[in-house]
């Protein structure tokens, strides 16, 4: 009974202090720290899911409110949560370490956006863009071009294994980024450098607005990506992926069909990536070969590491916490610090100011984010929210 007088207790006041104080980046970040308490809280099943749900359909878009960027942080971390499920059944539960898997993301993304955008009059001719309507049937065919392409990475990469097949990933994902740059000539089917835009963005219902609207959709992708994780982890199909990834000569003698676990593998990740790329496009109305570098593919695999390899809950925590780092927290600092830089502040006798532009907080962001990962390795290699296999694992 304390524990849910608590719960609520925590949600209820970190939510008043952000519509109070709209602009604070602690305290958003103390209102996303009220739901990861809500969830490992001794409390009932139904009060959590119930407090999760009011918290995530009612007080979110109460916050997006008073900040629309609050809303727009939502967003993208339930975009990065679905490639983090999706990436975490390839390298968590198969074990096959995947590199270049922004490349399915790249492939959803630019399946919407030469189709929804007057761009594609230069490849097919009159008609085009497709109304906005067919946003709805892009996301199943985005997420079949890029289970497609899965199956195509996993064809030749079946006999390989750890560092190898990292290389070849990797190599992959560069492949798909280099033609998006390039495929500008003879036939220009990307536009190169220069991207795509305008994209057709679908009819919002209800009169929502587009950030509201592409919260609640990523929240539904979201939720049904979990509930198809949940759903496979627990079938026999899981069961093999971790035999596999355990020991693969143990797994082929026990009568697993290694050939059509992997590409099954391979599939499944690259399809949720791909519905999210199509979410992606429409929302971003613009899209280039940037938008899908090696660094992204990184970070997607940062998160699966840093949240638990092979952990559902996990994997949404680790993209929940990357992303806010890299929008909100570094970010943040990094201003923080140009403000102290502008206005002059002494530090030990030495004036902010005089300093080098090489030494510009903005600089260093990705290496604070680097040295927040080798401390989380160190002293916490299992991950936030570890497999239980995994945790015994590192236990002993």
């Amino acid at each position: 009974m304390i524990w849910a007088l608590l719960a609520v207790a925590l949600v209820a006041a970190s939510t008043f202090a952000v519509a109070t104080f709209p602009r604070s980046v602690l305290v958003f970040l103390l209102f996303q720290g009220s739901l990861l308490f809500v969830y490992r809280a001794r409390i009932p099943d139904r009060l959590r899911w119930s407090l999760l749900a009011i918290a995530l359909l009612v007080l979110m878009p109460a916050i997006g409110y008073f900040n629309s960027y609050y809303l727009e942080v939502a967003t993208q971390v339930g975009i990065f949560v679905a490639l983090a499920l999706g990436l975490n059944i390839v390298v968590g539960l198969a074990g096959l370490l995947d590199l270049g898997y922004v490349a399915f993301f790249a492939v959803g993304a630019y399946s919407w956006a030469i189709f929804g955008s007057p761009h594609a009059n230069v490849i097919f001719g009159g008609g085009f863009p497709l109304p906005g309507w067919w946003f709805y049937v892009f996301l199943l065919v985005g997420l079949g071009v890029a289970a497609t392409t899965g199956i195509l990475l996993g064809l030749p990469v079946l006999r390989l294994h750890g560092d190898y097949l990292a290389i070849v990933t990797l190599g992959f994902g560069e492949v798909i980024r280099v033609l998006a740059n390039n495929l500008d000539k003879p036939i220009n089917f990307t536009n190169g450098p220069k991207g795509i835009t305008p994209i057709s963005r679908p009819p919002a219902p209800f009169g929502l607005p587009y950030g509201e609207y592409f919260y609640f959709l990523a929240l539904l992708i979201v939720v049904a990506v979990v509930l198809v994780n949940r759903r496979l982890e627990d079938s026999h199909i899981g069961r093999a992926w971790e035999a596999i990834r355990e020991d693969e000569l143990a797994a082929r003698a026990m009568g697993v069909p290694l050939v059509r676990m992997k590409l099954m593998a391979f599939a499944c990740g690259a399809s949720f990536a791909g519905v999210m790329g199509v979410l992606f496009s429409a929302k971003q109305v613009f899209i280039n070969p940037e938008s899908f570098t090696f660094l992204e593919s990184i970070g997607v695999l940062a998160m699966v590491i840093l949240g638990g390899m092979g952990s559902i809950p996990g994997a949404v925590v680790g993209a929940t916490v990357v992303t806010v780092l890299n929008l909100q927290v570094l970010k943040g600092f990094s201003l923080w610090l140009n403000e102290l830089k502008n206005a002059g502040v002494t530090v030990l006798g030495y004036s902010l100011a005089d300093l080098p532009t090489q030494f510009e907080p903005a600089k260093y962001e990705r290496m604070v984010f680097g040295v927040i990962l080798v401390l989380m390795m160190i002293f916490r290699p299992q991950g936030i929210f570890p497999a239980r296999r995994r945790q015994r694992e590192l236990a002993k």
